[in-house]
């Protein structure tokens, strides 16, 4: 029983925690999108290693298969392993932080016109 509510008070306190949180700065959100891409490059990386090996290992075992003069049905057609080059990082345009702050400003033209 100790434990149950050991658990409600972790979880209202962890609720409680994180709704405090300030928004992430431009800064941060500028890091959080360069670690993203650099996550994506290596998954895509890891994707061209895998298709290399695959075909490395069908390719050892039609060697094996016709050495033995097993019968083998031909392999079926698979599109090229695409090698995804260097990691080159291109940031995007600053968020749309600038929109934002367009309205407020026409709002205050506005008003100073009915002045």
């Amino acid at each position: 029983m100790k434990r149950f509510w050991v658990l409600v008070l972790a979880c209202t306190l962890g609720a409680a925690v994180s709704a405090k949180l300030p928004p992430p700065t431009l800064e941060a959100q500028a890091k959080a999108a360069e670690a993203k891409a650099k996550a994506d490059h290596g998954n895509k990386v890891a994707a061209y290693q895998l298709c290399k090996a695959q075909d490395r290992a069908a390719a050892a075992y039609f060697k094996k298969a016709k050495a033995e003069g097993r019968e083998v049905h031909p392999p079926v057609p698979t599109p090229p392993c695409v090698d995804p080059g260097p990691f080159v990082y291109t940031p995007e345009a600053a968020p749309a932080a600038a929109p934002a702050a367009a309205p407020a400003a026409a709002a205050g033209a506005s008003a100073a016109k009915k002045s």
